[in-house]
């Protein structure tokens, strides 16, 4: 155990401000100083010091008020520290108050007021925090800060510290709730940490079911907000409770599928995608059952359900494929029809002297073809890769989003389905090389001319992919094309280096040909 302190720990230490360290490694750190907390030199204090130095002593050399290691390493820190403090409940009072006063403290840096309140969050959520009169509004009077990182951490710290004595917090969050409207969305994210916390076990979920059906009725009373930010919280509340009740709840999420209120049906829609998660859960095989209706909404009338529905048939499609492989050939024409150009959606507004133009559908277009994607990699073999290509070629002549997001297509499918490629090769050809002769007007900006070298990189990319399917060379388009590129040196050297990058890269795809 000598090691511990003078070669382990050390190195531990330095590990704890990685902005990649979490998961298992972070769950690995909290076991280490749980059990090395009291061994000789290394007792609660002493450990506590090493863990806030970083963050105290940099702060005390700040001229400014940004933060001097990275954001992940305060929530990594604040962890440990709780994990200590659960180790050594009578030291809990003092360190409490002392990151009490730390927010509370006018002279407080933004860091130290930051990393005070993730500590406090990181420790109400273990230990009853009750007991400390003017914690909720320290905490309150943090969401005031100009800075939006704190005003984030005070809303976390809100919702850790009520998972510590929920029976006295989560009211008085609720009340705050309806009767601070211009917090809202703060005090959202705290509920939404309650749910989270008290979801993920089932002595939390005990605790919480007797207040269910008091926050399901709220949160459908906020579903009507303007702010799509606030909306997408209460969706995450509400799906998050469903995983509680999924039998009940879920019927519930059915029936507001019906609402006069297009915001309603989005919030409900978009409720579904937090229901599904990587992990297997119980909720699958009732969502299977009635997924069917909430996809339906891609037939909604309104623009932003539509999207959402996409968003959710995504989340579907990449998560848990199986929810909607056997509906595809009823959901993949709403689909495609989601990535035509429609010109009604498309107006020109007037700022200032200048006159610019304005796609309303382009963000519904992009969740299709992100669908299109996903749709790929899960459900390759019920797709008409026919069919599927047409809708790549039109997607090859959109906005510089769409064409980014087809190029990776093309990468795919050249890999997957090279036969079905090869029939289409002359038709791909075509917008590719439109793309890659493009010139941008001379008195550009320059994130013209950066987004234009960025598409070209792209579309080559396509191009050196679609080289790779077997006798792509025969094709007098493609031939046609590489000439056109050998002719040009600028166009020249941009696909000799890309060429190298593919050819470094070996693809660990497997091949499948479904044409």
């Amino acid at each position: 155990m000598s090691a511990v302190p003078h070669e382990i720990l050390p190195q531990i230490l330095v590990l704890i401000q990685s902005p990649l360290l979490q998961g298992g490694a972070l769950l690995a750190l909290l076991d280490f100083f749980q059990a090395i907390v009291g061994l000789p030199s290394l007792g609660f204090r002493d450990l506590l010091q090493m863990l806030i130095k970083p963050i105290y002593v940099s702060a005390s050399h700040q001229y400014t008020q940004g933060f001097s290691i990275h954001k992940q390493a305060f929530h990594s820190i604040a962890k440990c520290l709780a994990a200590l403090t659960v180790m050594s409940p009578n030291e809990a009072t003092n360190v409490v108050n002392q990151f009490i006063s730390d927010v509370k403290n006018p002279k407080s840096t933004d860091s130290i007021r930051l990393f005070a309140l993730l500590a406090l969050g990181e420790i109400g959520k273990h230990l009853d925090l009750s007991g400390q009169s003017e914690i909720q509004d320290v905490i309150l009077e943090a969401f005031t800060s100009q800075n939006e990182e704190v005003k984030s951490a005070a809303s976390y710290a809100l919702g850790n510290v009520s998972v510590g004595n929920l029976n006295k917090f989560l009211p008085f969050v609720l009340r705050e709730i309806e009767s601070q409207p211009k917090r809202q969305y703060l005090l959202l994210h705290s509920l939404k940490e309650i749910i989270s916390c008290d979801s993920s076990s089932s002595s939390g979920v005990n605790t919480l079911k007797p207040y269910v059906q008091t926050i399901w009725s709220m949160l459908f009373t906020h579903c009507e907000c303007p702010e799509e930010g606030t909306r997408n919280v209460v969706s995450e509340c509400l799906g998050k409770l469903t995983l509680m009740d999924p039998a009940s709840l879920l019927a519930s999420l059915k029936q507001h599928l019906t609402s006069p209120s297009a915001l309603t049906r989005s919030t409900v829609v978009t409720a579904v995608k937090f229901t599904i998660s990587d992990q297997p859960q119980a909720i699958d095989s009732l969502l299977k059952d009635c997924i069917e209706e909430f996809l339906r909404t891609l037939q909604d009338g309104d623009l932003n359900v539509r999207r959402v529905a996409l968003v959710t048939f995504n989340s579907a499609a990449h998560n848990k494929p199986v929810l909607i492989r056997d509906l595809l050939d009823k959901m993949l024409p709403d689909l495609y029809h989601e990535t035509k150009v429609r010109k009604e959606l498309i107006r020109e507004v007037e700022m200032g002297p200048f006159k610019h133009t304005l796609d309303d559908g382009l963000d519904i277009r992009k969740a299709a073809f992100e669908c299109m994607y996903t749709l790929l990699d899960s459900c390759l073999d019920r797709l008409d890769i026919f069919e599927f290509l047409n809708h790549v070629e039109d997607g090859l002549k959109d906005h510089y989003d769409i064409k980014m997001l087809t190029y990776l297509m093309l990468v795919r499918l050249s890999n997957l389905c090279p036969s079905a490629v090869l029939q289409r090769l002359d038709r791909l050809v075509e917008p590719l090389r439109a793309t890659c002769t493009t010139k941008v007007k001379a008195n550009s900006v320059k994130q013209e001319f950066e987004k234009q070298d960025e598409l070209k990189r792209s579309a080559m990319r396509a191009v050196a992919a679609l080289l790779a399917v077997p006798d792509a060379d025969k094709s007098p388009q493609m031939n046609e094309f590489l000439s056109q590129i050998k002719s040009n040196p600028d166009l020249a050297s941009m696909f000799e280096s890309i060429q190298k990058d593919v050819m470094a890269t070996p693809s660990d795809t497997v091949v499948m040909d479904t044409s």
